[in-house]
């Protein structure tokens, strides 16, 4: 049996779903410097942000983190988070590190579909821009962004420096055809047919980005999940966040 790979890091481990499929690829992972991408430069994504259990995340507002579900384990009071941003170079002597105060898991979450949590911080960043998020399905197609501090190749280690990668709109039908449990009104899929390009290991909680008709950045993806990392014919498999737009939003004013 092989299983599909949630792109977190737990306590230095891959974390995988507890979703099982037969075999249907030999294909390997690609193994170009997230896979196929290449490095950040300083200011460039000034909202992302690395939190310390090994996912990624966005800075929605001064005081709130958007990432993945399956990166925090409920909701409620949490003060054991740390959330480094302004920083590509993990080890600057410039990152700012605020500890979070509160986690928001999306309610139903249950390991499929619904992958998006937030994270209260015990300070405002207000030295930072904000990510926009997509409150439409206007941008769910073209050529996406997605950056991180996830490994470089599927099994590798995280990186110290931020990277970043382009990848494709893939359809619902297209995507479904490669994973059968696919959520299509709750996720939205993107990369490569024949690989390469994809999101990893750390990555998970990241977002996946591209400019609105204004030409500002604007989040249309969260990093959920897929078959390994940037094989031939399975894509990223990413959260919808024109889905979920008003419970984000809502959620993250209430907290």
């Amino acid at each position: 049996m092989v299983r599909f790979l949630q792109r977190a890091v737990a306590a230095g481990a891959v974390v995988l779903a507890a979703v099982s499929l037969q075999p249907t690829s030999t294909a390997t992972a690609g193994t170009m410097p997230v896979v196929g991408g290449t490095r950040a430069a300083q200011g460039e994504f000034p909202w992302m942000v690395r939190l310390s259990m090994g996912c990624g995340g966005s800075l929605i507002t001064p005081q709130v983190v958007l990432t993945a579900a399956h990166c925090v384990s409920g909701s409620g009071n949490n003060t054991s988070i740390t959330a480094t941003a302004g920083v590509v170079d993990l080890q600057s002597s410039s990152a700012i590190k605020v500890k979070s105060t509160k986690v928001y898991q999306a309610p139903g979450y249950n390991g499929t579909g619904k992958d998006w949590a937030l994270i209260k911080l015990a300070s405002p960043i207000t030295s930072l821009p904000n990510l926009k998020i997509a409150e439409t399905t206007a941008y769910n197609s073209g050529t996406f962004t997605v950056a991180g501090w996830g490994a470089t190749r599927e099994g590798g280690s995280q990186q110290r420096y931020l990277r970043k990668a382009t990848v494709p709109f893939v359809s619902d039908a297209e995507c479904k055809s490669a994973y059968s449990e696919l959520v299509a009104g709750e996720e939205i899929c993107a990369g490569y047919n024949e690989g390469g390009v994809d999101t990893c290991q750390g990555d998970s909680g990241g977002p996946m980005f591209r400019r609105d008709n204004a030409g500002a950045w604007t989040q249309v993806g969260i990093v959920s999940w897929g078959y390994g990392c940037a094989r031939a014919g399975y894509p990223g498999v990413y959260t919808e966040v024109s889905t979920f737009a008003s419970a984000i939003k809502s959620a993250a004013a209430s907290l």
